[in-house]
């Protein structure tokens, strides 16, 4: 039998994908349209204005601008895009290299407080593979960065791994950890459908100051009296964790390409996420951008479903 390989390539999305929301701190109706895009190009946000293309913001997190809230990337004339994080998850979640997202307005639709929907609007057009072959941020030494009682790390390793722990001064939380090697798969099944959450006298806060105008029950786990007050419930156990960590592969996408390291998050949020990765960035020894080898496939993905580009460069890595 011939002996045959897999190639890692890049990809972006099969069609354009077209939705409309709110945004959760503006409350102002958003219309955002996700392109196909060529190879190299990475995320790239595409400010538009009565139709007309005001600012192009790569996410990237030299162009992060606030992460008070949410993350909010921007330009150097004062264009903004913000909270950001969900749809990136979604994206670089799913394995999608390159996309255009063209947005009117300055925030990207909350939707129902997930990834929940940016990732069943991506399965429904698929994925395009290009002929370019997927790059990796390469982690080569460990990279850690502490706010008080707050750090995250990133270490070296052969795929793509999150290991994330918060801690809540209230019994509806309390203290809880998960950890996932990430694939489409894991995303998809574990993490897209994680809300974000939030207790109700801040939100009342953020109201009376004008902030948080979109949120409601419909996008956000509240809590208050010592209770959850969606009526619903939880969509998984640990659901408030897991929304952590849907952030923190939102938050590390604006690495610009997939990164191959562990990352250990304690009491984390989206300004630790973006330190760690400045920090990655600041050291020059501490990374290296490489890419994905050509692997010979294993008889038994011959026989199932082909290996995930993270799994193909562990296996290339005799991990």
């Amino acid at each position: 039998m011939p002996n045959s390989f897999v190639v890692s390539q890049q990809t972006t999305i099969a069609r354009e994908i077209v939705l409309n929301g709110v945004g959760v701190h503006s409350g102002a109706q958003v219309t955002m349209v996700l392109h196909p895009a060529e190879a190299d190009v990475g995320h790239r946000f595409m400010v538009t204005k009565r139709g007309r293309i005001v600012a192009e913001i790569p996410a990237h997190v030299d162009h992060v601008k606030n992460l008070t809230l949410c993350t909010v990337i921007g330009d150097d004339s004062g264009n903004t895009v913000g909270t950001v994080e969900h749809l990136l998850a979604a994206l670089r979640g799913l394995g999608v290299d390159n996309c255009y997202i063209e947005i009117e307005g300055h925030e990207v639709p909350i939707m129902d407080g997930s990834s929940q929907v940016f990732v069943e609007a991506i399965d429904r057009v698929g994925l395009r593979q290009l002929s370019a072959n997927r790059r990796f941020i390469k982690v080569l030494k460990p990279i850690r960065v502490e706010d008080g009682d707050c750090w995250g790390e990133l270490v070296p390793h052969s795929g793509f791994h999150l290991d994330v722990q918060i801690d809540f001064d209230t019994a509806v939380i309390g203290s809880q950890r998960i950890a996932w090697e990430m694939s489409p798969g894991v995303f998809r099944n574990e993490l897209c459908r994680a809300r974000t959450f939030g207790f109700m006298s801040d939100v009342e806060k953020l109201w009376k100051a004008g902030l948080a105008l979109g949120a409601s029950l419909d996008n956000s786990v509240a809590i208050g009296d010592g209770r959850i007050l969606n009526p619903e419930g939880l969509r998984y156990p640990k659901e408030f964790v897991r929304h952590k960590m849907l952030d923190a592969v939102g938050d590390l996408a604006l690495a610009g390409y997939p990164i191959l390291a562990a990352y250990r998050s304690m009491r984390g949020g989206h300004r630790l996420n973006a330190h760690a990765l400045k920090a990655l960035f600041a050291d020059e020894d501490a990374w290296t951008l490489v890419d994905a080898p050509r692997v010979r496939e294993p008889a038994y993905a011959r026989a199932s479903a082909p290996l995930s580009p993270v799994a193909m460069v562990a296996a290339a890595a005799g991990k």
